[in-house]
């Protein structure tokens, strides 16, 4: 009998090495390799090698074309953040915290979709079937035609699916309770992980079904096992919130099949999940519009922009080394404006603690928030308030200038509807709307801003 061949896998990373050591060269994590038995699996089996291969179609890359046909759910911010709706035959990847609402988003969509018509089987690798039970009876989805199962076993799920009528959508919760027969290691292991997802892949591509996988994701942040998940599935999306607020944001980083930057906006309630279909009403709801160090930003998510309100505290500091701290934005990018304002500007933060915020514990990541943070760092530090009425958006570059950003009349339309007249923007902004009452204050460079907001006013037009 041949002896069985092992390896060592990090199940952070999926590094393979050849011996077991305490630190993962690949990730640096600590206590993360575990021996494998890599003869099942991918590419594993007695067969391999011996498998002769069937041809396979050519077809030419000109031909006729038709949109993808898609799942409409019902839940606009679901389908905002899916494309439009979940395509027939694809993969879906949804990772988040643990108790962060997964399973109800998911429970909440499942039954949407069920009264819409549509045939939905939920896998529960994690509660028996009582237990989805009572948490669909809370969420008043108790009266739909969703098909339960409390099952592990990938070769099991598949095999209950073939028997029955091919379903519109499988809701897998979640691949890190999956085992397989092709793998032998551990429940949640990278060679587990891997050879289940793959079999469900196949399984969604082959019979047109759906395939909405769940998984948990790690202390930094991203989902955990294998990275090479992520790029067997169709879609990858993020269900995101922050301790201590009631919204939850489903955040969309790979579609093959629609845009990658979309967001949905949820709010948590005692019966599920409730979507805000304006979330800049959600995140300047508490202002305190007199207080100095607080800047309105004009941001895009995906099609969709937002209004968020930026926080900045500037006091001195009795410490050698004064302290940077960021919630919500990028911090070296905080370095970045910091250091433009001290060389360009003249304004001195080498003394100074500086706190800088995101209200409602929103994450910024596109660099057009450069001068709202600007604007806010300079107010708090002279003790000035900016105006109520006014918005900031535009890319600070290190030479001092204000760069244009994308879809500035959105950003524009957006806050005069929420009753913003005044907006700080770069010069040479294109797309901008010719009629309103919003009054542009175009900048060419920092200085010109600074100078203004430190006097208690705004910059003149253009």
């Amino acid at each position: 009998m041949a002896k069985p061949k092992l390896s060592f896998i990090c199940q952070n990373c999926g590094a393979v090495t050849a011996r077991w050591q305490g630190k993962c060269d690949a990730c640096g994590e600590w206590n993360t390799i575990v021996e494998e038995n890599t003869s099942g699996g991918i590419g594993g089996g007695p067969q391999r090698g011996r498998r002769k291969g069937s041809p396979s179609a050519l077809l030419p890359l000109s031909g006729e074309m038709e949109e993808a046909p898609r799942i409409v759910s019902g839940i606009d911010e679901f389908d905002r953040a899916t494309g439009g709706g979940i395509v027939r035959g694809s993969a879906l990847l949804i990772g988040g915290d643990p108790g962060i609402g997964k399973s109800t988003l998911l429970m909440q969509a499942a039954a949407a979709l069920s009264r819409g018509g549509n045939s939905v089987v939920y896998v529960s690798g994690e509660e028996a079937v009582a237990q989805v039970r009572l948490r669909a009876q809370r969420l008043k989805a108790s009266d739909t035609s969703v098909q339960l199962m409390a099952e592990t076993n990938v070769e099991d799920i598949l095999a209950t699916l073939a028997e029955a009528r091919r379903p519109d959508l499988v809701i897998i919760d979640s691949i890190q309770t999956l085992w397989s027969d092709m793998a032998e290691s551990a429940p949640g292991t990278v060679t587990q992980v891997r050879t289940g997802v793959q079999a469900l892949v196949r399984y969604a591509k082959a019979s047109g079904a759906a395939v909405i996988l769940v998984g948990h994701v790690t202390k930094d942040g991203q989902i955990a096992g294998p990275r090479v998940v992520e790029h067997m599935v169709d879609a990858v999306l993020y269900f995101e919130g922050e301790g201590g607020h009631h919204y939850r944001i489903l955040r969309t980083v790979k579609n093959r099949f629609g845009p990658t930057d979309e967001i949905g906006v949820f709010e948590m309630s005692d019966v599920g999940l409730r979507e805000v279909r304006n979330p800049s009403e959600l995140f300047l709801g508490e202002r305190n519009e007199k207080a100095p160090g607080a800047a309105v930003f004009a941001g895009m998510e995906g099609t969709r922009p937002v209004l968020v309100e930026i926080q900045a505290l500037v006091a001195p500091s009795a410490l050698g080394t004064p302290r940077r701290a960021v919630v919500g934005w990028d911090q070296p990018r905080l370095a970045m404006v910091l250091a433009v304002l001290e060389a360009h500007c003249g304004v001195r933060l080498g003394q100074h603690d500086v706190y800088l915020n995101v209200a409602g514990g929103f994450r910024i990541s596109e660099p057009a928030a450069d001068l709202a943070v600007a604007a806010a760092l300079v107010s708090s530090l002279s003790g000035a308030a900016l105006p109520s009425d006014c918005v900031y958006f535009g890319e600070v570059s290190l030479s001092g200038a204000v760069r244009p950003v994308a879809h500035a009349g959105q950003r524009l339309k957006e806050a005069e509807k929420l009753g913003f007249r005044q907006s700080v923007l770069p010069a040479a902004s294109a797309d901008l709307p010719r009629s309103g009452e919003m009054v542009p204050h175009e900048v060419e460079a920092l200085p010109d801003l600074v100078g203004r907001v430190a006097s208690g006013g705004l910059p003149s037009d253009g």
